[in-house]
């Protein structure tokens, strides 16, 4: 696509018509001038940077011109974006300076993560690279390595990540950045976390909610977030939203999410400009912070962020034949694509990185000059790239005996419920180091018995500000993310539950994080950190009164597919087993973690013993339900999930009546990757331990949760796959009742008796002769069934009556009310 003509470089925005009256909302400030030390330091600190993150996108070798610059010098790819990076390193020697200067800890979170040159010279110049990778020491060789390897497949990334030092956020995918912030200053009151929103990021959904995460900050008990908004104007071909809003445009926007605005524009003096608005931002906060942490908070405070508006690729040539490069969408990438078989712009790129004069910066042995070094923290741990809570930070969570609140077997009881309690004690007995980040679900989902002993911390609520909740609840699936992100990355634990049809909202950024995860577990020295543990509930067998837009259970497929050392799926099959696994998750490290599971009151039944012991095994047989307890059996039923399992019970009670010489052996799978060819996950069942819980050859019959593809992918390779019949949710849904449910997508007791009585005949005799007359039986209660919902609007009664094995008599129960 041709880019966007423009007729000249930096356009500004149009005069809107809002009053000027508007402008006396901006901060103004005493246009002092800098000390002359830091002056001189920060210009060369940027124009190292700027040079070493010019010479990465291009240079495989003369990395610093001792001669004149050839085609042979020029790397056979050019990839990374310089258009971000003068901004980006603006920013860095500011914030450098000033942990310097106030001896504080600043994390810098990235939002334009293809800005990594920026990031990865500014790491080597204050020596992060060079602690963490011995190759990029601060030295001739170890620049050599950084430039001449960067975005080659032996060198680092074009985009920040894991192994970019001082990181805590994935730069690929574009709107996160800003809550990832908000969510790490969470409990850290010492903490400032500088983020910068590129104005292409600053056009997503996930950014434009997560301006009001500011409205979750309690500055009693966290730190603070300076929201650094860059304006260069251009994305990759056209001109921004925010760069085409005048200053009171931005001044009425960020007024209203409740903000002070600082707009940061004076090119003539830009070091000043910046550096009067930083020490403004962190006197803001540090007056915010006083007010709150002396019992007299300001309810509302406004907290300060900066407009920073620069040209796009700033530095780069004006013009490349005879079209305008700086300041315009063409600097966005590139610059000079053609620059090693062009000999214009070979000339041009040796002109532009020559503009820098890094003799002056760089010593003989290609360490720093004593100027660049004066605004480099002195102390290791203030530097950026070296902040130990950003790869160090983990704290272990104190998780309590979860027998403690173990249920009855036999009786019934609602697994969130249940699990309230112990999540209850959990925010307790770690009052800084775990919050339960929910999309205002928590009551819904019948997890409000963690409000007993905490609250909500929405600060611009009258009834829970300044109270120390310890829950996040905002209508925001991507904000909770978010949060969640910057707090597991961060050292601390998080929960997310969701109703089990939106968590699909934040698929991709779940992805992004666990790439970010991955490269972790790979770098050499990033330590442990929690798990990331997700909670699904109202799911699609209990959504009958939502209809069909809540009835979606594809986020399971989602961590499916991750890495097999990341991704941990549970389907806990009743109260007692659900304890057991959110102890395990809270506990866990590493991973990520989805557990689904029921809300609505339901059979219990194993005991705190027996649900510990299935869990560790991932499965197991289900004598009670079995015959002869599952010895010898003619058909394999399977369970998994709370309410599909409780239809195959039902089943099994079925069968034993309808067809008592059928030999059923039911049984659960609670954690689903046990069923993953063997070697393939490390919860992966041998085959010999395979056929031993589900036979060798006889006809298995899974009743699942999710969707069919997801356990026919898991399967995919275990022996004799032909005798496995799957049934599962089956997109078949509508306003209707919770059996209608079950019966539209054929996992209803009907379903499962019918798929038992095929499978079984294959061996038994007996049924074989009787089983066009069963199955004719069964096929009529469908209809009748059926017909009967449809007349009356509701589900016959006893159908969610838990069956006696012993007494062949049914426990009564209601299906639960609707919420």
């Amino acid at each position: 696509m041709p880019g966007e003509v423009i007729d000249r470089p930096n356009p500004q925005a149009l005069p809107s018509h809002i009053p000027d009256d508007v402008l006396k909302l901006a901060v103004q400030l005493d246009k002092s001038k800098l000390d002359e030390t830091d002056y001189d330091g920060l210009k060369q600190f940027r124009r190292a940077a700027n040079y070493i993150a010019a010479a990465m996108i291009f240079l495989g070798d003369n990395v610093l011109l001792e001669r004149d610059l050839t085609s042979d010098d020029i790397k056979p790819r050019l990839l990374g974006h310089w258009g971000t990076c003068p901004g980006l390193i603006l920013v860095y020697s500011h914030l450098n300076l000033l942990a310097r200067k106030y001896d504080i800890d600043i994390i810098f979170v990235v939002g334009p993560g293809h800005g990594a040159p920026a990031i990865l010279a500014s790491l080597w110049l204050e020596g992060s690279m060079g602690r963490f990778y011995p190759q990029y020491s601060r030295d001739r060789k170890g620049l050599h390595n950084l430039i001449t390897g960067f975005s080659t497949p032996h060198g680092l990334p074009s985009h920040i990540n894991a192994e970019t030092p001082g990181s805590i956020h994935e730069g690929g995918e574009l709107g996160y950045a800003l809550s990832v912030a908000f969510g790490a200053v969470m409990d850290k009151p010492d903490l400032i976390v500088a983020c910068v929103i590129g104005d292409g990021e600053a056009e997503t959904g996930p950014t434009a909610t997560a301006w009001h995460a500011a409205k979750y900050i309690d500055p009693a008990e966290s730190g603070a977030v300076i929201p650094i908004l860059h304006v260069n104007g251009f994305k990759i071909s056209e001109r921004t939203v925010s760069g085409c809003m005048d200053d009171k445009e931005l001044i009425s926007l960020y007024t209203g999410y409740g903000y002070q605005c600082r707009i940061v524009d004076d090119l003539e003096d830009i070091d000043a400009d910046m550096h009067r608005s930083m020490e403004w931002a962190l006197s803001e906060i540090r007056h915010i912070q006083k007010a709150a942490r002396s019992g007299k908070p300001i309810m509302k405070p406004r907290w300060p962020m900066i407009v920073m508006r620069t040209p796009k690729g700033w530095g780069a040539p004006k013009k490349v034949h005879g079209e305008f490069m700086e300041g315009s969408f063409r600097a966005h990438q590139v610059p000079l694509m053609a620059a090693k078989t062009d000999k214009e712009e070979l000339k041009e790129l040796q002109k532009w990185l020559e503009s820098y004069k890094a003799t002056e910066l760089f010593t003989k042995e290609g360490g720093i000059n004593d100027t660049i070094a004066s605004i480099i923290p002195l102390d290791d741990k203030r530097k950026l790239g070296q902040q130990p809570i950003t790869y160090d930070a983990h704290e272990e969570l104190k998780v309590p005996d979860w027998h403690q609140y173990e249920v009855k077997k036999g009786s019934l009881a609602s697994c969130m419920q249940t699990i309230g309690e112990l999540l209850d004690q959990v925010l307790v007995d770690n009052p800084h180091s775990m919050r339960i980040f929910s999309p205002d679900e928590l009551v819904s989902n019948k997890l409000d018995a963690v409000f007993r002993h905490t609250g909500r911390n929405f600060q611009w609520d009258e009834f829970s500000n300044a109270r120390g909740g310890r829950v996040i609840e905002m209508l925001s699936e991507h904000n909770m993310q978010g949060f969640l992100q910057g707090y597991t990355l961060t050292g601390r634990t998080g929960l997310f539950p969701s109703y089990e049809s939106f968590l699909g909202i934040v698929h991709t950024m779940m992805i992004q994080y666990s790439k970010f995860n991955k490269m972790s577990r790979e770098s050499t020295f990033r330590k442990d950190i929690s798990s990331i543990n997700y909670l699904e509930t109202s799911t699609w067998t209990r959504q009958e009164h939502n209809g069909f837009s809540h009835q979606n259970p594809s986020f399971i497929g989602a961590v499916l597919n991750l890495k097999p050392s990341a991704a941990r799926v549970y389907l806990p099959p009743d109260a007692n087993t659900f304890l057991s696994t959110i102890a395990h998750c809270l506990r866990s490290k590493n991973y990520v973690n989805l557990m689904v599971g029921s809300k609505q009151p339901a059979p219990v039944f194993l005991s705190g013993e027996e649900a510990e012991s299935h869990c560790r095994a991932g499965a197991s047989v289900w004598k009670f339900a079995s015959v002869d307890d599952g010895l010898d059996p003619d058909v394999v039923l399977v369970g998994i999930g709370a309410e599909i399992t409780f239809e195959v019970i039902v089943a099994a009670a079925i069968l034993r009546k309808m067809a008592p010489s059928l030999r059923v052996r039911v049984v659960n799978v609670t954690d689903l990757l046990i069923l993953e060819l063997e070697g393939s996950h490390p919860h992966a069942l041998t085959n010999a331990d395979f056929d031993a819980l589900f036979t060798a050859d006889r006809p298995i019959h899974f009743n699942y949760h999710g969707y069919a593809k997801e356990l026919q992918g898991l399967l995919w390779g275990r022996p004799n796959l032909q005798r496995i019949s799957i049934e599962s949710y089956d997109e078949e849904g509508s306003t209707t009742t919770p059996f209608d449910m079950a019966l539209r997508n054929r996992v209803s007791r009907y379903h499962v008796a019918e798929a038992a009585i095929k499978g079984g005949a294959i061996r038994n005799e007996k049924v074989r002769l009787e089983q066009h007359k069963l199955l004719s039986t069964i096929r009529e209660e469908i209809t009748k069934t059926q017909e009967y919902i449809m007349k009356t609007s509701k589900d016959p009664d006893g159908t969610f009556d838990v069956p006696d094995f012993e007494s062949g008599e049914t426990v009564k129960r209601e299906a639960g009310y609707a919420d």
